[in-house]
């Protein structure tokens, strides 16, 4: 392409293959290795909304193929260069969350040599890990912890704020200022500048309002039994029988996700009840036991000990009742025997779902969206999994999703390694694609300023619209909003559209 382009002197380029998602970048960085300025380029998108879509159409598809690259010519003829503003980069990443993932996003980017400001609303750090007693694999998450939170309130690069949170945030990629305030009386604290975010705020056990959970002493949740276990309860060395009913709260009409962690948390605990006490008779009630991977060891090991598994369904649930001597009495159908079966245990632990921490004011100050359910949504789930769609944001832990502690590491590292490729740059370039105002056809009725998501737009002293071309997003909100047409967006301008539409009709 680099030598084509200088032998034929061309000033354009059309590509149409791959998509523009994963390619339009690497086009774009050729084509200004190889001279020009890289906006002079269009992408005709026939892999995704063509040979995708259209895969048992081949005819059809290869003629709508043609009218997408005439299309794209058709705009490549009146685009024009456009420039990018270099800003410095703050190089500082701000962590929201004082959990295993904000913990170890934290550690991580401070020993790159990095600033770090790690803020957490509670008056401790470890969120849920602090109530879990140990992995699948056996592995000791208190002594994990506790070493963690050390290393944490040690490292001279990480500034911990506790009992704090964010009161209001602005900037773009590289350029972020955020002000923090004390949780509690809502006082000043202080404003941070830092280069990049990292959100990792968590998630918590649902509360189950079903099978008598709150109302019997029996009756435990998963972080309530490892509580029990870890601090050495009677009950659960006396116990001669315990049942699991897994799926609480979860994959159900409301709640339709599955929280992934439930089944191998069950298989895990049925094994130390076992260990605890060899004689216990153990059950677990599923709808599908879910142990992927390595994990399906446990599984074997639990029906090699004994554990009893017994198969619901949303149409036969297990009832639990108490009678009148307080004794836990759960029925349950058993789907090969056909046959009800009455369990009476000691203990009976719910296997809960896992719900997002509740920081609806906090996303919508970053702007960032959430799934139905709450969960933070990625910017792509295979190609940038860790981003939002704003860039210099990022994300880790049960925030985004129902996760085993080892993936929560992981994908904190993960954060990490992405917000490190902007902090650890001298400057970053913005713009070229971003909105501009015709000052001769603005009237001022500030439709933009209220359009606009991002709060870019604002009324100058020059009596006219103003839109920073370092902060626009370029989502077009304020042009298509504008009355007066006095604002375009550069790269998709009137012309440049009606161009492509008029190649469209004049094909058909």
């Amino acid at each position: 392409m680099k030598n084509v382009i200088k032998e034929k002197g061309i000033n354009r380029v059309v590509v149409a293959s791959c998509s523009p998602r994963t390619h339009e970048p690497l086009f774009q960085e050729t084509i200004r290795d190889a001279g020009l300025n890289k906006f002079l380029f269009e992408m005709a998108n026939i892999r995704d909304q063509n040979t995708w879509v259209h895969m048992k159409e081949p005819a059809k598809a290869t003629a709508k193929a043609k009218e997408l690259v005439r299309m794209a010519v058709a705009k490549a003829q009146l685009i024009e260069p456009l420039q990018m503003i270099t800003l410095d980069i703050k190089h500082s990443i701000l962590v929201v969350g004082g959990g295993v993932a904000g913990m170890e996003a934290a550690i991580g980017a401070a020993e790159q040599g990095f600033q770090v400001y790690l803020v957490e609303r509670n008056s401790e750090l470890g969120g849920i890990a602090a109530r879990l007693r140990s992995t699948w694999k056996g592995e000791d998450i208190g002594g994990y912890l506790k070493d963690l939170i050390q290393r944490v309130k040690a490292h001279p690069l990480i500034q911990t704020f506790l009992e704090t949170t964010i009161k209001e945030t602005s900037g773009i990629i590289g350029n972020f200022r955020t002000r923090l305030i004390n949780a509690k009386d809502g006082s000043s604290d202080m404003i941070l500048d830092h280069g990049a975010v990292i959100l990792a705020t968590g998630g918590q056990e649902y509360k189950p309002t079903e099978f008598l959970y709150g109302s019997h002493p029996g009756v435990l949740t998963h972080l309530d039994l490892d509580q029990a276990i870890m601090s050495g309860d009677q009950r659960i060395a006396d116990a001669g029988c315990a049942v699991f009913i897994q799926c609480v709260g979860s994959r159900i009409p409301e709640r339709q996700y599955c929280s992934r962690i439930c089944c191998t948390h069950s298989l895990e605990s049925a094994l130390k009840l076992k260990e605890i006490n060899p004689e216990m008779n153990v059950y677990i009630l599923y709808r599908d036991i879910r142990s992927y991977g390595f994990r399906e060891d446990i599984y074997i090991k639990a029906r090699e000990r004994g554990v009893i598994f017994i198969r619901y369904d949303l149409d036969h649930l297990p009832g639990v009742t108490s009678d009148d001597t307080g004794a836990i009495r759960v029925k349950a159908r058993d789907h090969v025997l056909g046959r009800d079966m009455l369990i009476t245990p000691r203990i009976l632990i719910l296997a809960s779902a896992i719900l997002p921490n509740e920081n609806k004011k906090l996303f919508e100050l970053f702007k960032i969206p959430v799934n139905a359910d709450g969960f933070l949504i990625e910017a792509h789930m295979k190609l940038r999994p860790v981003d939002f769609s704003s860039e210099g944001m990022f994300m880790a832990g049960l925030a985004h999703y129902p996760k085993p502690l080892d993936e929560t590491i992981a994908q904190a590292k993960a954060a990490v390694a992405r917000a490190v490729t902007i902090v650890s740059k001298t400057g970053i370039e913005v713009g070229g694609v971003v909105a501009s105002v015709d000052p001769d056809k603005c009237g001022v009725c500030v439709t933009c300023v209220r359009t606009c998501p991002y709060s870019v737009p604002r009324i100058g002293a020059e009596g006219y619209a103003v839109i920073d071309p370092a902060s626009c997003r370029g989502c077009g909100a304020c042009v298509a909003e504008c009355p007066g047409k006095a604002i375009i967006l550069q790269h998709f301008t009137d012309r440049q559209i009606i161009a492509k539409a008029s190649a469209l009709f004049e094909a058909a």
